[in-house]
């Protein structure tokens, strides 16, 4: 089955502003032609040291959603992405939809990119969520640690967050819960957990983020909110190309890279307690069993590689051999069979 095909038309000013400054993050009109409409559009570039790469990755806004086109330029399977949240999706955590295509600018073929739902308003509000502010972790600075100086400010606080929907008082109250998380007392940080945050969620994302082997996914790489209902946080997946026996440069890295124990502060002290490491271990130990085996995963890893086979092969900036792109289906069998190895060693030691 071909891909869809997505074409963006810019004029010869809008490309020119686009263009002069990859580093900057204003948007510039233009066109779409996408499921069979044309759309108008804003464009701009996005990510990190990945706007120095030939194929960049775009956010695009239409009049009603934002989606995020992914270059996928450091996997060689471009599939880590779609393939993580979509076994978040297996272990009930809310993650972004996606879809492979083939994009092209002004005519020329850009080759294969993921294109990911936004998660900003309307995903929340389509998967019936009503929350009160999101938050992206867009730096490793999202460890919800104090900072060395105890005076830090709430803005120290929050420096490795971008606040995508709400106002400053939002801010005001999420640099308040991390003071709180990391100065409270052991009887009160109970209570504490489990009146702000949405535990069950929180320890589903846990298993998920070292399930799949997300070094870089617990101090950023995160989306963080806050229901209105119950007022309690929540949090799922980002960016997930550094997965699966992979980082996200691409390189190949040891199954037993991330401990079965997570990372970052407030995983730190949620373990702490026994109730919540036993919820967790439980937690695993069901994934381990059903959703997180070669049996359940391998199938859509074939089915995911084989759509785009015939559409990389054109890619004019693959960056990986075709060989290594071949290959990456047994690449991540290998992880998880090592993986479920590991894990069900290290299960004791919760």
């Amino acid at each position: 089955m071909a891909l869809p095909v997505y074409h963006i038309s810019l004029s010869t000013t809008e490309y020119q502003q686009l263009t002069s400054n990859i580093w900057s993050d204003t948007f510039v009109n233009s066109t779409m032609q996408m499921d069979g409409k044309q759309l108008p559009i804003r464009i701009r570039y996005r990510g990190g040291h990945t706007r120095g790469y030939a194929k960049k990755s775009f956010e695009i806004r239409t009049a009603s959603r934002t989606y995020h086109f992914n270059a996928e330029y450091d996997d060689p399977s471009l599939i880590r992405n779609a393939l993580s949240f979509r076994f978040f999706e297996s272990i009930r955590v809310p993650a972004p939809s996606t879809k492979h295509c083939v994009l092209y600018l002004n005519g020329q073929l850009l080759g294969v990119y993921l294109r990911i739902e936004g998660v900003k308003s309307f995903f929340f509000r389509q998967r019936k969520i009503p929350v009160r502010s999101i938050f992206y972790a867009v730096n490793d600075h999202a460890g919800f640690t104090l900072n060395s100086d105890s005076s830090s400010t709430s803005i120290d606080l929050l420096s490795g967050y971008s606040l995508i929907r709400g106002k400053d008082v939002d801010r005001t109250r999420l640099s308040t819960f991390v003071r709180q998380l990391n100065t409270k007392s052991r009887l009160e940080l109970f209570r504490f957990l489990q009146s702000r945050v949405d535990t069950d969620n929180y320890l589903r994302w846990l298993s998920g983020a070292v399930l799949t082997g997300n070094f870089d996914g617990f101090h950023q790489n995160y989306t963080w909110y806050e229901k209105i209902k119950s007022g309690k946080y929540g949090i799922l997946p980002w960016d997930y190309e550094g997965t699966w026996g992979r980082n996200c440069y691409g390189t190949r890295v040891d199954s037993n890279l991330v401990r079965i124990q997570g990372y970052n502060k407030l995983t730190g002290r949620l373990l702490a307690f026994r109730s919540f490491r036993q919820q967790y271990k439980k937690l695993m130990q069901q994934h381990l069993m059903s959703v997180f085996t070669e049996k359940r995963i391998m199938p859509l890893v074939y089915r995911m590689h084989r759509e785009i086979s015939e559409a990389v092969e054109q890619d004019p900036y693959m960056k990986w051999p075709m060989d290594v792109f071949a290959g990456e289906p047994e690449r991540i069998r290998t992880y998880v069979a090592e993986r479920r190895e590991y894990l069900h060693q290290k299960l004791h030691q919760l």
